[in-house]
Protein backbone atom coordinates (compact mmCIF):
# COMPACT_ATOMS: atom_id res chain seq x y z
CA UNK A 1 0.00 0.00 0.00
CA UNK A 2 2.90 2.27 0.24
CA UNK A 3 4.50 3.42 -2.94
CA UNK A 4 8.05 4.28 -2.63
CA UNK A 5 7.53 5.69 1.01
CA UNK A 6 6.34 8.85 0.31
CA UNK A 7 5.36 11.37 2.48
CA UNK A 8 1.36 10.65 2.61
CA UNK A 9 0.79 12.66 5.89
CA UNK A 10 2.53 15.50 4.19
CA UNK A 11 0.80 15.46 0.87
CA UNK A 12 -2.94 14.99 2.82
CA UNK A 13 -2.24 17.79 5.27
CA UNK A 14 -1.58 19.92 2.47
CA UNK A 15 -4.39 18.58 0.21
CA UNK A 16 -7.17 17.96 2.58
CA UNK A 17 -6.99 19.71 5.54
CA UNK A 18 -6.23 23.70 4.42
CA UNK A 19 -9.11 25.62 4.51
CA UNK A 20 -10.94 26.73 1.45
CA UNK A 21 -10.64 30.69 0.76
CA UNK A 22 -14.04 32.53 0.95
CA UNK A 23 -13.98 35.50 -0.94
CA UNK A 24 -16.48 38.30 -0.67
CA UNK A 25 -17.69 39.80 -4.55
CA UNK A 26 -15.16 37.39 -6.29
CA UNK A 27 -11.14 36.30 -6.05
CA UNK A 28 -9.18 39.57 -5.08
CA UNK A 29 -6.31 40.63 -7.64
CA UNK A 30 -3.86 39.02 -5.06
CA UNK A 31 -5.11 35.52 -5.39
CA UNK A 32 -5.31 35.87 -8.85
CA UNK A 33 -1.58 36.18 -9.44
CA UNK A 34 -1.52 33.01 -7.17
CA UNK A 35 -3.60 31.31 -9.51
CA UNK A 36 -1.63 32.55 -13.08
CA UNK A 37 1.65 31.77 -11.07
CA UNK A 38 0.53 28.48 -10.37
CA UNK A 39 -0.86 27.50 -13.77
CA UNK A 40 2.38 28.65 -15.48
CA UNK A 41 4.33 26.98 -12.91
CA UNK A 42 2.92 23.53 -14.39
CA UNK A 43 3.00 24.68 -17.61
CA UNK A 44 6.73 25.35 -17.35
CA UNK A 45 7.80 22.19 -15.36
CA UNK A 46 5.60 19.64 -18.40
CA UNK A 47 7.89 21.36 -20.52
CA UNK A 48 10.83 20.66 -18.47
CA UNK A 49 10.04 17.00 -19.16
CA UNK A 50 10.26 17.78 -23.13
CA UNK A 51 13.38 19.97 -23.67
CA UNK A 52 15.38 19.73 -20.30
CA UNK A 53 16.16 23.50 -20.10
CA UNK A 54 16.12 24.04 -16.25
CA UNK A 55 16.98 27.58 -16.58
CA UNK A 56 13.11 27.77 -17.85
CA UNK A 57 12.13 27.08 -14.17
CA UNK A 58 14.31 28.61 -11.86
CA UNK A 59 12.90 31.64 -11.46
CA UNK A 60 9.66 30.08 -9.84
CA UNK A 61 11.26 29.00 -7.10
CA UNK A 62 12.59 30.60 -3.56
CA UNK A 63 16.87 30.34 -3.80
CA UNK A 64 17.08 29.14 -0.41
CA UNK A 65 14.36 27.21 1.03
CA UNK A 66 12.83 25.99 -2.24
CA UNK A 67 16.18 24.42 -3.51
CA UNK A 68 14.57 21.17 -2.60
CA UNK A 69 11.37 21.39 -4.36
CA UNK A 70 13.14 22.64 -7.56
CA UNK A 71 16.03 19.70 -7.34
CA UNK A 72 13.42 17.17 -7.38
CA UNK A 73 11.70 18.43 -10.41
CA UNK A 74 15.33 18.33 -11.85
CA UNK A 75 15.76 14.79 -11.10
CA UNK A 76 12.47 14.27 -12.44
CA UNK A 77 13.44 15.52 -16.02
CA UNK A 78 16.24 13.98 -15.99
CA UNK A 79 14.60 10.20 -14.87
CA UNK A 80 12.07 10.18 -16.95
CA UNK A 81 14.16 11.39 -20.09
CA UNK A 82 17.26 8.79 -19.17
CA UNK A 83 14.59 6.27 -18.81
CA UNK A 84 12.69 7.06 -22.18
CA UNK A 85 16.78 6.59 -23.92
CA UNK A 86 17.00 3.02 -22.51
CA UNK A 87 13.55 2.45 -23.90
CA UNK A 88 14.42 3.64 -27.42
CA UNK A 89 11.74 6.05 -27.25
CA UNK A 90 11.40 9.74 -27.27
CA UNK A 91 9.26 11.91 -25.70
CA UNK A 92 6.98 14.53 -28.21
CA UNK A 93 4.65 16.06 -25.55
CA UNK A 94 3.60 16.77 -22.13
CA UNK A 95 0.26 18.55 -21.41
CA UNK A 96 -0.79 19.17 -18.50
CA UNK A 97 -3.73 20.33 -16.76
CA UNK A 98 -4.87 21.33 -13.06
CA UNK A 99 -7.15 22.30 -11.16
CA UNK A 100 -6.74 24.66 -7.78
CA UNK A 101 -8.32 22.95 -5.52
CA UNK A 102 -7.79 25.29 -1.88
CA UNK A 103 -5.95 28.79 -1.31
CA UNK A 104 -4.87 29.57 2.23
CA UNK A 105 -3.30 32.38 2.70
CA UNK A 106 -1.54 34.34 5.71
CA UNK A 107 1.51 36.51 6.61
CA UNK A 108 2.70 36.69 3.11
CA UNK A 109 2.87 32.78 2.61
CA UNK A 110 0.07 30.64 0.36
CA UNK A 111 -0.88 27.52 0.71
CA UNK A 112 -2.28 25.82 -2.69
CA UNK A 113 -3.48 22.72 -3.13
CA UNK A 114 -3.41 21.50 -6.73
CA UNK A 115 -4.64 18.22 -8.81
CA UNK A 116 -2.80 17.90 -11.68
CA UNK A 117 -3.72 15.53 -14.75
CA UNK A 118 -0.47 14.75 -17.24
CA UNK A 119 -0.68 13.58 -20.72
CA UNK A 120 2.95 12.36 -21.83
CA UNK A 121 3.12 11.45 -25.80
CA UNK A 122 5.62 9.28 -27.20
CA UNK A 123 7.05 7.27 -30.09
CA UNK A 124 9.39 4.75 -30.84
CA UNK A 125 12.35 6.28 -32.70
CA UNK A 126 12.92 3.38 -34.46
CA UNK A 127 9.06 3.88 -35.57
CA UNK A 128 8.13 7.83 -35.33
CA UNK A 129 4.77 8.10 -37.09
CA UNK A 130 2.36 6.53 -34.32
CA UNK A 131 2.34 8.55 -30.75
CA UNK A 132 1.43 6.26 -28.13
CA UNK A 133 -0.21 8.28 -24.60
CA UNK A 134 -0.01 7.81 -21.04
CA UNK A 135 -1.43 10.18 -18.02
CA UNK A 136 -0.34 10.56 -14.88
CA UNK A 137 -2.40 11.91 -12.41
CA UNK A 138 -0.91 13.73 -8.88
CA UNK A 139 -1.54 15.81 -5.86
CA UNK A 140 0.44 18.45 -4.85
CA UNK A 141 0.59 20.74 -1.63
CA UNK A 142 2.79 23.87 -2.32
CA UNK A 143 3.61 26.30 0.19
CA UNK A 144 4.57 29.73 -1.68
CA UNK A 145 6.33 33.27 -0.47
CA UNK A 146 5.88 36.78 -1.40
CA UNK A 147 8.86 38.25 -2.12
CA UNK A 148 9.36 41.46 -3.23
CA UNK A 149 5.78 41.84 -4.84
CA UNK A 150 6.91 37.93 -6.42
CA UNK A 151 5.29 34.22 -5.63
CA UNK A 152 8.01 31.87 -5.05
CA UNK A 153 8.11 28.07 -4.15
CA UNK A 154 9.45 27.27 -0.65
CA UNK A 155 7.82 23.80 -0.52
CA UNK A 156 6.21 21.40 -1.76
CA UNK A 157 5.26 17.48 -1.53
CA UNK A 158 3.32 15.81 -3.99
CA UNK A 159 2.59 11.34 -4.86
CA UNK A 160 4.88 11.56 -8.16
CA UNK A 161 7.45 8.57 -7.60
CA UNK A 162 9.10 9.34 -10.86
CA UNK A 163 12.13 10.78 -9.26
CA UNK A 164 14.54 7.74 -8.97
CA UNK A 165 18.18 7.69 -9.50
CA UNK A 166 18.41 7.96 -13.87
CA UNK A 167 21.57 6.11 -13.13
CA UNK A 168 19.45 2.93 -11.84
CA UNK A 169 17.74 2.37 -15.23
CA UNK A 170 18.27 -1.24 -16.23
CA UNK A 171 19.02 -1.70 -20.07
CA UNK A 172 16.44 -3.18 -22.46
CA UNK A 173 16.45 -4.53 -26.15
CA UNK A 174 13.01 -4.68 -26.47
CA UNK A 175 10.11 -7.06 -27.11
CA UNK A 176 10.15 -9.22 -30.11
CA UNK A 177 7.99 -8.45 -33.00
CA UNK A 178 5.27 -10.67 -32.51
CA UNK A 179 1.44 -10.27 -31.37
CA UNK A 180 0.21 -9.81 -28.13
CA UNK A 181 -2.91 -10.60 -26.21
CA UNK A 182 -5.02 -7.70 -26.81
CA UNK A 183 -8.70 -7.78 -24.73
CA UNK A 184 -11.74 -7.81 -26.59
CA UNK A 185 -14.91 -5.68 -25.37
CA UNK A 186 -17.47 -7.11 -22.91
CA UNK A 187 -20.09 -8.99 -24.65
CA UNK A 188 -22.92 -8.52 -21.97
CA UNK A 189 -22.55 -12.54 -20.98
CA UNK A 190 -23.04 -13.22 -17.96
CA UNK A 191 -20.54 -15.21 -15.51
CA UNK A 192 -20.61 -17.68 -12.49
CA UNK A 193 -19.81 -14.97 -9.04
CA UNK A 194 -16.87 -17.17 -8.93
CA UNK A 195 -15.59 -16.26 -12.72
CA UNK A 196 -13.20 -13.22 -13.28
CA UNK A 197 -14.88 -11.36 -15.61
CA UNK A 198 -11.07 -10.26 -17.29
CA UNK A 199 -13.01 -7.66 -19.98
CA UNK A 200 -15.21 -5.48 -17.07
CA UNK A 201 -11.73 -5.29 -14.97
CA UNK A 202 -10.16 -3.92 -17.33
CA UNK A 203 -12.93 -1.12 -17.82
CA UNK A 204 -13.35 -0.59 -14.47
CA UNK A 205 -9.56 0.07 -14.24
CA UNK A 206 -9.84 2.68 -16.74
CA UNK A 207 -12.71 4.22 -15.45
CA UNK A 208 -11.46 4.68 -11.69
CA UNK A 209 -7.69 5.90 -12.73
CA UNK A 210 -8.73 8.93 -10.95
CA UNK A 211 -6.69 12.16 -11.60
CA UNK A 212 -4.35 10.59 -14.38
CA UNK A 213 -5.02 11.95 -18.10
CA UNK A 214 -7.26 9.05 -20.18
CA UNK A 215 -9.32 8.20 -17.30
CA UNK A 216 -12.98 7.69 -16.99
CA UNK A 217 -15.71 9.08 -14.50
CA UNK A 218 -14.39 12.75 -14.33
CA UNK A 219 -11.36 11.63 -13.01
CA UNK A 220 -12.85 10.76 -9.59
CA UNK A 221 -11.52 7.40 -7.52
CA UNK A 222 -15.37 4.92 -7.20
CA UNK A 223 -17.24 6.68 -3.72
CA UNK A 224 -18.83 3.41 -2.91
CA UNK A 225 -15.19 3.25 -1.52
CA UNK A 226 -12.88 4.65 0.89
CA UNK A 227 -10.01 6.66 -0.38
CA UNK A 228 -6.83 5.24 1.87
CA UNK A 229 -4.42 7.85 0.11
CA UNK A 230 -4.08 9.21 3.41
CA UNK A 231 -3.16 6.01 4.88
CA UNK A 232 0.09 4.83 3.17
CA UNK A 233 -1.72 4.67 -0.35
CA UNK A 234 -4.83 3.42 -2.36
CA UNK A 235 -3.26 1.39 -4.86
CA UNK A 236 -4.33 -2.42 -3.20
CA UNK A 237 -7.79 -0.96 -2.35
CA UNK A 238 -7.89 -0.08 -6.26
CA UNK A 239 -7.04 -3.84 -6.78
CA UNK A 240 -8.96 -5.21 -4.99
CA UNK A 241 -12.01 -2.87 -6.54
CA UNK A 242 -10.87 -4.22 -10.17
CA UNK A 243 -10.91 -7.71 -8.88
CA UNK A 244 -13.99 -8.08 -6.54
CA UNK A 245 -15.98 -5.15 -7.34
CA UNK A 246 -19.56 -7.27 -8.10
CA UNK A 247 -20.98 -4.15 -10.47
CA UNK A 248 -18.90 -3.10 -12.22
CA UNK A 249 -15.49 -5.12 -11.55
CA UNK A 250 -14.07 -8.32 -12.13
CA UNK A 251 -16.50 -9.70 -9.80
CA UNK A 252 -14.43 -12.07 -7.72
CA UNK A 253 -16.24 -13.62 -4.80
CA UNK A 254 -15.41 -11.77 -1.39
CA UNK A 255 -14.51 -13.97 1.62
CA UNK A 256 -14.13 -13.71 5.04
CA UNK A 257 -10.12 -12.82 4.78
CA UNK A 258 -10.76 -10.45 1.47
CA UNK A 259 -13.94 -7.85 1.86
CA UNK A 260 -15.39 -4.88 1.76
CA UNK A 261 -17.90 -3.80 4.06
CA UNK A 262 -17.91 0.17 4.56
CA UNK A 263 -14.31 -0.40 4.78
CA UNK A 264 -11.95 -2.81 3.39
CA UNK A 265 -10.37 -5.91 5.46
CA UNK A 266 -6.59 -6.24 5.86
CA UNK A 267 -5.90 -8.21 2.72
CA UNK A 268 -7.77 -5.98 0.70
CA UNK A 269 -6.21 -2.68 1.45
CA UNK A 270 -2.44 -4.18 2.72
CA UNK A 271 0.01 -5.09 0.18
CA UNK A 272 1.60 -7.95 1.77
CA UNK A 273 -1.68 -9.43 2.70
CA UNK A 274 -3.42 -8.72 -0.73
CA UNK A 275 -0.58 -10.93 -2.33
CA UNK A 276 -0.73 -13.55 0.06
CA UNK A 277 -4.41 -14.25 -0.27
CA UNK A 278 -4.49 -13.94 -3.92
CA UNK A 279 -1.91 -16.32 -4.12
CA UNK A 280 -3.12 -18.91 -1.89
CA UNK A 281 -6.90 -18.33 -2.19
CA UNK A 282 -6.62 -20.16 -5.56
CA UNK A 283 -7.62 -16.70 -7.59
CA UNK A 284 -4.50 -16.11 -9.10
CA UNK A 285 -0.76 -17.89 -9.33
CA UNK A 286 2.49 -16.29 -9.32
CA UNK A 287 3.90 -16.48 -12.90
CA UNK A 288 7.51 -15.51 -12.31
CA UNK A 289 9.30 -13.04 -9.58
CA UNK A 290 12.50 -11.28 -10.60
CA UNK A 291 13.88 -7.91 -11.60
CA UNK A 292 13.25 -6.33 -14.86
CA UNK A 293 15.57 -8.11 -16.98
CA UNK A 294 14.59 -11.52 -15.41
CA UNK A 295 10.83 -10.81 -16.49
CA UNK A 296 11.52 -9.71 -19.68
CA UNK A 297 14.41 -11.76 -20.89
CA UNK A 298 13.04 -13.92 -23.30
CA UNK A 299 13.46 -17.55 -22.62
CA UNK A 300 12.06 -20.77 -24.33
CA UNK A 301 8.74 -21.11 -22.09
CA UNK A 302 8.07 -17.47 -22.34
CA UNK A 303 9.39 -16.03 -25.90
CA UNK A 304 8.09 -12.47 -24.67
CA UNK A 305 9.44 -12.42 -21.97
CA UNK A 306 6.98 -13.28 -18.70
CA UNK A 307 5.94 -10.24 -18.71
CA UNK A 308 4.72 -10.99 -22.14
CA UNK A 309 2.99 -13.69 -20.61
CA UNK A 310 0.20 -11.96 -18.58
CA UNK A 311 -3.48 -11.23 -19.62
CA UNK A 312 -5.12 -7.31 -18.81
CA UNK A 313 -6.80 -7.89 -15.92
CA UNK A 314 -3.69 -9.40 -14.52
CA UNK A 315 -1.54 -8.09 -11.53
CA UNK A 316 2.20 -6.60 -10.84
CA UNK A 317 3.15 -6.46 -7.40
CA UNK A 318 6.53 -4.16 -6.97
CA UNK A 319 8.93 -5.30 -4.08
CA UNK A 320 11.36 -3.50 -2.57
CA UNK A 321 13.74 -4.97 0.17
CA UNK A 322 11.52 -7.94 0.72
CA UNK A 323 8.57 -5.66 1.20
CA UNK A 324 5.22 -5.30 -1.09
CA UNK A 325 4.66 -2.00 -1.78
CA UNK A 326 2.86 -1.21 -4.58
CA UNK A 327 -0.01 -3.04 -6.85
CA UNK A 328 -0.61 -2.19 -10.44
CA UNK A 329 -3.31 -3.25 -12.75
CA UNK A 330 -1.80 -4.67 -16.03
CA UNK A 331 -4.51 -3.00 -18.82
CA UNK A 332 -2.42 -3.72 -22.19
CA UNK A 333 0.08 -3.00 -24.57
CA UNK A 334 1.53 -0.43 -26.39
CA UNK A 335 2.22 -1.00 -30.13
CA UNK A 336 5.34 -1.85 -30.06
CA UNK A 337 4.08 -5.11 -27.18
CA UNK A 338 5.25 -2.58 -23.76
CA UNK A 339 3.17 -4.39 -21.31
CA UNK A 340 0.95 -0.80 -19.62
CA UNK A 341 -0.48 -0.23 -15.99
CA UNK A 342 -3.23 1.48 -14.26
CA UNK A 343 -2.78 2.12 -10.76
CA UNK A 344 -3.63 4.89 -7.82
CA UNK A 345 -0.94 6.25 -5.75
CA UNK A 346 -0.05 8.25 -7.61
CA UNK A 347 -2.62 7.58 -10.30
CA UNK A 348 -1.40 5.98 -13.70
CA UNK A 349 -3.33 5.38 -17.07
CA UNK A 350 -1.40 2.96 -19.48
CA UNK A 351 1.50 3.57 -17.78
CA UNK A 352 4.62 1.47 -19.10
CA UNK A 353 4.72 -0.58 -16.17
CA UNK A 354 8.04 -0.18 -15.06
CA UNK A 355 8.24 3.56 -15.07
CA UNK A 356 9.57 5.38 -12.05
CA UNK A 357 11.14 1.87 -10.33
CA UNK A 358 14.87 0.82 -10.61
CA UNK A 359 16.86 -2.01 -10.89
CA UNK A 360 16.51 -2.55 -7.49
CA UNK A 361 12.70 -3.57 -7.43
CA UNK A 362 11.42 -7.09 -7.60
CA UNK A 363 8.39 -7.42 -10.12
CA UNK A 364 6.06 -10.28 -8.90
CA UNK A 365 3.95 -10.83 -12.45
CA UNK A 366 0.20 -12.78 -10.85
CA UNK A 367 -1.96 -13.93 -13.30
CA UNK A 368 -5.75 -13.95 -12.52
CA UNK A 369 -7.18 -17.38 -12.75
CA UNK A 370 -10.04 -17.27 -15.26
Amino acid sequence: MNIKRLSWIMVILCVLFCPVLVFAGGPDDETEDIHAFVIKLFNERAQLLMDQKPEAITKFYDAQSGRYAYEQELLRSRYINAWAEKRNIAFTAADSSIRIVRIKKENGLAKVSVAQSLKLSYVYKTDNYNPQHFGIGTRHGITLKNIDGKWLVQREWYSDPLTENPKWIPEFDGFPKTTFYKIEPDTGKSYAITKYNRERAVQYANKYAGLAWGAGNNNRYNRKYLDYSHLGGDCTNFASQVLGDMNEGGGLRMGSGWHYRSEGSQAWVRTDSFKDFVLQSGYGHLVVKGFFTDVVRPTDKYPNGAVGALKPGDLIAYEMDGDVDHFSVLVGFDDHGYPLVNSHSADRYRVPFDLGWDKHTKYLLIHIND
